[in-house]
């Protein structure tokens, strides 16, 4: 089952103290968002790329495309406000049965779960990537405990996240209706009352989002002889 791809890459990178856009820092001297691209350029399923972007870097990005032979990106789209409304915009411009949403800050997303999540897209309308949490969790108000929350049906999730097109566009554009401003793309289809199903990802997958976060993905990237 073949799918599209909607990458926001939009985003400013605040919280990473950066003086530029997060992804086109560099892991091992190539662009984070380059790393990410390439997964999908790699995957024989992946028949196009919709990314997202701020006008801000539109030239950048044109160069980078061309310098790494990055052959599958369809379109580039302007990025609104908010994340939800980026890849709403990148959804007006899909046009397979099967799409993805995936993060732009995320590199390291295998091509095992992407395909798992492409089958289980196409037989149940949705399914999103995730780990099951490690951590102990509890409940806190006002710096105080209030409870310890049973960790067994917690799970942290990631993305890809995929979708049949008519249900995510389905989703969206009740969100637009209602103005409901949702966390990710399967809060969107939970809230129209549909079921999302559970692809069990790696703890490899994580989203870049503070210069932490950078040290990890060279980490990575050793493990994986890169």
């Amino acid at each position: 089952m073949t799918y599209e791809v909607v990458i926001p890459a939009a985003g400013r990178g605040k919280r990473m103290g950066a003086d530029r856009n997060k992804l086109l820092l560099e892991l091992k001297g190539i662009p984070v968002i380059v790393h990410t691209l390439q997964v999908f350029e790699r995957d024989p399923l992946c028949s196009a790329v919709i990314l997202v972007i701020h006008p801000d870097d539109k030239k950048t990005l044109e160069e980078l495309i061309d310098q790494y032979h990055l052959t599958k990106i369809t379109q580039m789209v302007t990025g609104g406000a908010e994340r939800q409304h980026s890849v709403y915009e990148g959804l007006k411009k899909a046009a397979a049965k099967i799409v993805m949403v995936h993060d732009g800050a995320r590199p390291f997303i295998s091509q095992e779960v992407i395909h798992k999540l492409a089958e289980a897209a196409a037989s149940k309308g949705g399914a999103i990537a995730a780990v099951p949490v490690k951590d102990t969790i509890k409940k806190v108000k006002n710096g105080t405990v209030t409870e310890t929350v049973e960790r067994s049906d917690l799970w942290s999730v990631q993305t890809p996240q995929a979708f049949l097109l008519e249900v995510l566009m389905g989703a969206h554009e009740e969100a637009v209706r209602t103005d409901f401003l949702g966390t990710d793309e399967a809060s969107l289809v939970e809230k129209t009352g549909g079921k999302v199903a559970v692809i069990e990802s790696d703890y490899d997958n994580i989203k870049l989002t503070t210069k932490e976060d950078l040290v990890f993905a060279e980490a990575i990237l050793a493990k994986n002889g890169q």
